[in-house]
């Protein structure tokens, strides 16, 4: 029987040593010049999109525990677009790297079941190991994803405390007592804490922004059974010292993403000597160093 996932996360940050996952967000304008090369029809973008992630992956898969595709850099390119995740994903599941999907997906009744069903877990159509979810259609919009998640040995990653500016207008408001994301953050502890596995942590995970450090501090103390997706470190601006408050006394927990800063890597100037998968590499390594500053993995 397959291992849940955040177990099998666990097993993963302590094997490759780092709580470090790479974002795969293709944007055209940020793509090495070689792969521009061959047009800009949305059928040629797909494909520079595939072979960049690709070539993204044979790097990173044996340093990182998880990658994190952005399904919206696909989606905008349409069936082109998708067909390229596709191949992305048949790859990454090839090499044995985790997958969370962030598709910030939700809605109610079967729409959900949709989502949840199409989404997780390796016998679905699109064979996430865990996905990104919002809650703000309430509780029961989280309960199908919920029960799939558990069924098919999958994680999720709900929005609580977002990396972005603007997430305070909805996410700071207080009601009875608490901020909204607070309330959240309530409802998703008692989830994984119901759920939880040999790991400590239960089938619903958080996304908690390394921009805003003292609110991430707060929410580990509020949810030991809640693993984190922390956002926001690298080009955001957050810091290894800001994420520190991510981790548990095992340096578990966390796992951390970096997208920008690693696979446009090429355009900053301290890797202007490489090629753009050496300079990948490269502030992969760096990433990775500069976190174990702050997460000794037991």
């Amino acid at each position: 029987m397959t291992q849940p996932f955040f177990d099998r996360l666990t097993d993963q940050v302590r094997t490759k040593k780092t709580p470090l996952v790479v974002g795969l967000d293709p944007r055209w304008s940020s793509l090495p010049e070689t792969l521009k090369s061959v047009g800009d029809s949305l059928a040629e973008k797909a494909a520079a999109y595939r072979d960049f992630s690709i070539g993204i992956l044979d790097v990173v898969a044996p340093l990182v525990p998880a990658v994190k595709p952005q399904v919206a850099f696909f989606e905008q390119l349409g069936w082109q677009g998708m067909q390229a995740l596709a191949e992305v994903i048949d790859h990454a599941r090839k090499l044995g790297v985790l997958l969370v999907m962030d598709g910030k997906r939700n809605d109610i009744g079967s729409t959900a079941e949709g989502y949840a069903d199409g989404w997780l877990g390796e016998s679905s159509a699109w064979r996430g190991d865990a996905l990104t979810v919002s809650p703000y259609l309430g509780d029961d919009s989280l309960e199908p994803f919920v029960q799939v998640a558990s069924d098919r040995a999958a994680g999720l990653f709900v929005l609580v405390k977002t990396s972005n500016p603007g997430g305070k207008m909805l996410q700071d408001l207080t009601a009875d007592g608490s901020t909204i994301y607070q309330h959240v953050g309530g409802l998703v502890e008692r989830l994984a804490a119901d759920s939880a596995g040999a790991c400590g942590y239960g089938v619903t995970g958080a996304v908690v922004g390394a921009t805003y450090p003292e609110q991430l501090g707060e929410l580990r103390a509020l949810m030991p059974h809640t693993w984190f997706l922390v956002p926001g470190y690298g080009s955001q601006g957050g810091t290894a010292a800001d994420v520190a408050p991510a981790f548990d006394a095992n340096g578990l927990g966390a796992i951390v993403n970096s997208s920008r800063a690693i696979i446009f890597a090429h355009a900053r100037d301290e890797f202007a000597n490489l090629d753009w998968q050496q300079a990948v590499e490269a502030a992969t390594r760096k990433a990775i160093d500069d976190l174990s500053s702050v997460a000794t993995i037991r």
